[in-house]
């Protein structure tokens, strides 16, 4: 099934890797790949890292990276917001690597509520009660856009999940009524992105990871080969229990070597 795809587009966590533990075959997958003149490239929800901090990641797990080598929903967010509100000035509830990457992009991030054109939500592992109380006010007392970089409810560890995005978002939905655009996976912009920017089409482009909700609906969304990895959040039941099923499922991406 593997033979006609060009590009491979790996969720991180839970399919590569899970926590600071790289899986078995993950250096002779990723070798393999390239041995056979094909493309992969990593496609991550976690929007708390810059693509800096992945590769130094990926490096310290024995991975050679470079920033080429990524989609993040931190550039799918940039390059929303380039194209929709190019001027806008905006209050970040995220990581100072977020923060960066969007000041890099040239916009303005500002603390100072009077200022604010639109609110941007992203999994903020440095997430203070301060942030929270902006946000909401914002929220409250104006109508503004409200972007947030990924939709996951929970972001998987060595020993269980901590919440993501997804889930400060339903907390500032409790407190406003208010429901952010989110960007990330299971939209179809990053898959897209990323075979616009290696110049594959859909038909040579698979999406692999461990989340239904977001990686395989990513990929069904982008038209590609959606394949499902049982190796981090996923079980039978959440499977058999889904609507949005996969092209294919494996017990691992290390499966994919067979049919290379």
């Amino acid at each position: 099934m593997f033979k006609d795809i060009k590009l491979f587009l790996f969720d991180m966590d839970g399919t590569l890797y899970l926590g600071d533990n790289l899986f078995s075959f993950t250096k002779e997958l990723l070798s393999e790949i390239k041995s056979k003149g094909k493309r992969y490239m990593f496609m991550t929800n976690n929007s708390s890292k810059s693509v800096s901090a992945y590769i130094e990641k990926l490096e310290k797990l024995g991975i050679k990276a470079q920033k080429e080598d990524f989609i993040t929903s931190s550039q799918a967010t940039a390059f929303y917001l380039k194209k929709h509100y190019k001027d806008a000035r905006l209050y970040v509830c995220g990581t100072k690597s977020l923060k960066q990457e969007l000041c890099e992009n040239g916009f303005i991030v500002t603390e100072n509520i009077d200022e604010v054109d639109l609110v941007v939500m992203g999994y903020d592992t440095e997430l203070d009660y301060k942030k929270l109380w902006d946000v909401s006010y914002l929220l409250t007392t104006r109508e503004l856009p409200y972007i947030a970089t990924n939709p996951d409810y929970v972001c998987p560890t060595e020993w269980g999940s901590v919440p993501d995005c997804g889930s400060v978002c339903d907390m500032i939905f409790n407190a406003t009524g208010k429901r952010p655009l989110f960007i990330g996976k299971p939209e179809p912009l990053m898959p897209l992105l990323a075979m616009e920017q290696c110049g594959y089409k859909r038909e040579e482009t698979a999406v692999i990871g461990d989340r239904i909700y977001t990686d395989v609906k990513s990929g069904v969304n982008a038209g590609a080969l959606a394949v499902l990895v049982m190796s981090g959040e996923t079980t039978e039941e959440i499977l058999q229990a889904s609507e949005v099923k996969p092209d294919l499922v494996l017990k691992d991406a290390g499966e994919i070597m067979k049919t290379l």
